[in-house]
């Protein structure tokens, strides 16, 4: 993999766009805080000397920093779902029967969380102080590769509404994302990601932790992608990309990571 991957460190990026040079090439980008790093001005850097005097009459004094409210059990309205709200809206909409057939992305029992979020309001509800709070639970059963969405009534505790679709592919969660870097990384392909890594880092590339992640879900296109990858869009397919933590960029565009059949292929160039 090394040896057929043209490689290109300290390739400049340009905006957001990265140049598809390789299956893992390096791009070098300018990192917040470094530009005017040593620009604080004065001898030492801006670090205050020992022994010398205080600031005067005109600095700025410190800020006072009020410490945040505690977060309430529940919300009321329209206020965001609190944490206790998300935790218990998932575990109501993934409960019964789902959650001893659903699998997750890593192959645990119980359906993948994808995201849970305020419900709309129906009709009539939007001016009703007393109107029900309702959360929307976006769920994946990897074992049948299909997507569960429930609207949980957060006051009664109740499923009033679910539905499961095939073929609709909302973007990766976090969780996603890394699994999918798990399974780059162990893959033979996912040889130049190391590879670049060890070039920017000098350490070996073990875990999905040491990179800053993010993902999009891939969808065959017919003659676009050797055919291994024909399942996705109804397999759950991702393309990542991958930064060093407080590094470069490393390009994987080209490389699409089946979760639902744990695979990876490398896209045709034509």
């Amino acid at each position: 993999m090394r040896e057929t991957v043209r490689r290109h460190l300290g390739k400049a990026l340009a905006g957001t766009a990265l140049a598809a040079v390789g299956t893992a090439a390096m791009v070098a980008v300018t990192l917040p805080g470094q530009a005017g790093a040593d620009a604080s001005g004065g001898t030492g850097g801006g670090v205050r000397a020992a022994g010398r005097a205080g600031p005067g009459p005109d600095a700025v004094r410190p800020g006072v920093v009020e410490r945040a409210p505690a977060e309430r059990e529940h919300g009321t309205g329209r206020d965001p779902l609190t944490d206790d709200e998300m935790r218990r809206a998932e575990t109501i909409a993934a409960g019964g029967r789902l959650s001893a057939t659903a699998r997750g992305v890593a192959g645990a029992r119980g359906p993948q969380r994808l995201s849970v979020g305020l419900a709309e309001p129906e009709a009539g509800e939007t001016d009703d102080p007393a109107a029900p709070r309702r959360a929307d639970v976006t769920l994946y059963d990897y074992r049948t590769d299909t997507l569960v969405t429930s609207t949980v009534d957060l006051r009664t505790g109740k499923v009033v509404h679910t539905g499961a679709q095939q073929g609709v592919q909302p973007p990766p969660s976090r969780a996603e994302n890394a699994e999918a870097a798990r399974i780059l990384i162990a893959d033979p392909l996912g040889a130049g990601l190391a590879a670049d890594y060890r070039d920017a880092t000098g350490k070996r590339l073990t875990s999905p932790d040491q990179l800053q992640l993010s993902g999009g879900v891939y969808r065959a296109a017919p003659g676009a992608q050797p055919a291994v990858l024909d399942d996705c869009g109804v397999h759950r397919c991702v393309r990542l990309f991958t930064k060093v933590r407080s590094g470069p960029w490393i390009d994987t565009r080209d490389l699409v990571i089946d979760l639902s059949a744990r695979r990876v292929a490398a896209l045709d160039r034509r």
